[in-house]
């Protein structure tokens, strides 16, 4: 009789290569107590178990029992508490692989809907611990659907507006995979780990072939957006501090000067254009200069301008990795807490288009400020979407399409970033927003000058003339709605990064101050009434 519920065996080492067998790595074995040991202060746990109920009729399945308890000193598969992480108190779920797979029978969904209850009610931080092969085969029906009893309790911790975090070990599979150890706001995970819905047993004697091996790792799963960091088990403590702190930065007051009111008329609204003691606002930019100016490689990107700006930063996993289109970050901004989503200009080194992948990854970031209450901030520098065919096949414009609605829809306030390049479809998904920061020579426009100019002359020769003649600059764009204030380059933001970046930054901070004092009902209309008038003259 099998004690876990997918067949899935549990890789105890790291691999060297895509493929290659598993070697010893210590951490892949940590019990529940000694990875609690790792993340909680000296003498900093307190356990909020109680005895399971008495023994089950069946004498195999009670011998399983007794023989997990002596060896793992636990009375079930799972262990939950409280713990001091750097004296922040976080509720604990920690499961323990040595006590029949880490399996969840249904004593051992009670005791983590009590615990996942008890955070909620006492209003802690919750991050969940688990390493498991599914559903516990001795308890059959009645088991799996305690995956049930246990969303639900999530989701209610969820639905307070309290922070959910996971750590997925090695192995979690089935029915914990596919429920309550996925559903954190952020999903960390074990590097190497073996992550699925069915384990490789269970689906070659289903299905009669061999699942390839790298499709349930970990580092698989983070390449294609579904992990937000794949972290070792001695540098989780770390992480978790420093996204805690993040979630729980206390905003400074808020401004005492809310956005202006929508009006109902057509007279002209503002435009702010940010100055510096030593610098008046430059003339505005030749649009052709802006388009080279912004495709220069030494030109800050979302990476530089984060460095520069957060006071708090954690960056988050994306498709394609470190050297892929999209930055997530959680930061600290201007004092306050917030989710980034940007794009990363592309370098003579690195070609970097935006996919489909990408998109969704940045709806399920604004998915997740809205859940936890916090401003999303987009960052556009891109010379478009993906152009192929495997990006028509995996639906990039209606990914484009479905990020327009999700940040249009966005209860939480959104502030966009026109950065640099702001080429196509792949930029206007990310502009929809409460309020629109430019840079001096950013642009935007519906295919780059030189595509344009292959429409109109069928060459390339006059994108200079057709980037002048299309309103591209971020001065234009305010004419026609679009920017809200204008950050000048003294004389180029790759001349200046340091002091351009801090410019930026505090037009930043200001603008979530702004839209922190304003109203949500009043904010959700004046963005109806900014994107009902996008592109007539202010």
């Amino acid at each position: 009789m099998s004690t876990g519920g997918t067949g899935g065996p549990r890789n105890t080492g790291s691999r060297t290569g895509k493929g290659s067998a598993p070697t010893a790595a210590p951490a892949a074995a940590l019990t529940a107590r000694q990875l609690v040991g790792l993340l909680v202060d000296p003498d900093g746990f307190r356990g909020w178990d109680e005895p399971p109920a008495g023994p089950p009729a069946d004498t195999d399945y009670r011998a399983a029992l007794d023989r997990a308890r002596a060896r793992t000193g636990l009375d079930e598969a799972v262990l939950t508490g409280v713990g001091l992480i750097d004296g922040r108190p976080v509720a604990l779920v920690a499961s323990e692989f040595g006590f029949l797979g880490g399996s969840i029978g249904v004593a051992t969904a009670e005791r983590i809907t009590r615990a996942v209850e008890r955070a909620t009610a006492e209003r802690l931080p919750l991050l969940a611990l688990p390493v498991s092969g599914g559903t516990r085969m001795q308890e059959g029906s009645a088991a799996f659907l305690c995956m049930l009893r246990i969303t639900a309790a999530v989701q209610a911790h969820r639905a307070a507006g309290l922070p959910y975090l996971t750590y997925l070990r090695n192995p979690t599979m089935g029915g914990v995979f596919a429920s309550w150890g996925t559903l954190g706001h952020l999903v960390f995970a074990e590097p190497d780990a073996r992550l699925g819905f069915l384990g490789p047993r269970v689906y070659e004697e289903l299905r009669g072939v061999e699942l390839p091996p790298d499709v349930q790792r970990a580092e698989t799963l983070a390449e294609r957006g579904l992990v937000d960091a794949v972290v070792p088990p001695q540098e989780l403590r770390e992480l978790v501090r420093r996204t805690l702190a993040v979630l729980a930065a206390a905003p400074p007051p808020p401004s005492p000067s809310p956005l202006p009111s929508p009006s109902t008329d057509t007279a002209p609204s503002t435009v702010t254009v940010t100055t510096t003691d030593t610098a008046t606002a430059p003339a505005p930019a030749d649009a052709w200069d802006s388009v080279l100016r912004t495709r220069r490689p030494d030109r800050p990107g979302t990476r530089e301008l984060l460095r520069h700006t957060a006071e708090e930063l954690v960056l988050l996993d994306a498709p394609g990795g470190r050297g892929g289109a999209l930055v997530r970050a959680l930061a600290v901004l201007g004092g306050r807490p917030v989710l980034v989503v940007g794009q990363q200009r592309r370098t003579p080194e690195h070609e970097r288009p935006f996919t489909a992948a990408d998109l969704r990854a940045v709806r399920r970031t604004a998915r997740l400020a809205e859940q936890l209450g916090l401003p999303l901030v987009t960052v556009v520098d891109t010379a478009g979407a993906e152009l192929s065919a495997d990006a028509e096949r995996d639906g990039i414009a209606v990914e484009i399409a479905y990020c327009l609605t999700t940040l249009l829809a966005l209860r939480t306030p959104v502030l966009a970033v026109l950065l640099g390049q702001g080429s196509g479809g792949g930029a206007l998904a990310l502009l929809p927003a409460d309020r629109v920061i430019a840079a001096g020579h950013a642009w935007l426009a519906p295919l780059p000058p030189e595509g344009a100019s292959a429409i109109v002359h069928r060459d390339g020769a006059h994108a200079p003339e057709l980037a002048r003649s299309q309103g591209i600059g971020a001065g234009h764009l305010a004419e026609v709605g679009l920017v809200d204030e204008v950050v000048p380059e003294l004389p180029d933001a790759a001349e200046e990064p340091a002091a351009f970046c801090a410019r930026l930054g505090r037009a930043v901070g200001t603008a979530l101050g702004a839209l922190a004092a304003t109203p949500e009902a009043r904010r959700l209309a004046e963005r109806a009434v900014r994107h009902r008038r996008l592109g007539d003259p202010r």
